[in-house]
């Protein structure tokens, strides 16, 4: 499967300690990232991942170009809901698309660990 792994500033911790948890589920995929979480991700867990751009620079879009193309089969984006952010339109969009592609999307750290305790035991996404 190909994941996408994003987070905002305030999740960045939050993140990573999924992907430390969770990293031998993790490096049977290929992942993807927006440039600073992917950047701390790999630091952490020595994962191999794709590092897209800073959310705020376009890494939202480029993940969003990937889900608009049936390249992305799930996606954590850990989103901080009580911070504003300044690309907050590129959040809605990226979500908007995942709806779209009906791909499987973690907005919070409980519905990221529900999700990867599925891959853990091989129960897949359609």
């Amino acid at each position: 499967m190909k994941i996408a792994l994003i987070a905002h500033d305030k999740k960045k911790n939050d993140i990573i300690e999924i992907a430390k948890t969770y990293k031998d589920v993790l490096a049977g995929h290929e992942l993807y990232a927006t440039g600073t979480t992917g950047t701390l991700i790999m630091g952490e867990t020595g994962l191999p991942i794709h590092r897209m751009k800073s959310g705020p620079l376009g890494g939202d879009q480029q993940i969003g170009a990937m889900l608009a193309n049936g390249e992305l089969d799930l996606i954590i984006f850990l989103r901080d809901p009580l911070t504003a952010q300044p690309h907050e339109p590129d959040v809605s969009a990226l979500l908007r698309l995942g709806d779209v592609q009906k791909i499987p999307l973690a907005t919070n750290s409980s519905s990221a660990v529900i999700m990867l305790e599925a891959l853990k035991n091989n129960i897949y996404f359609n």
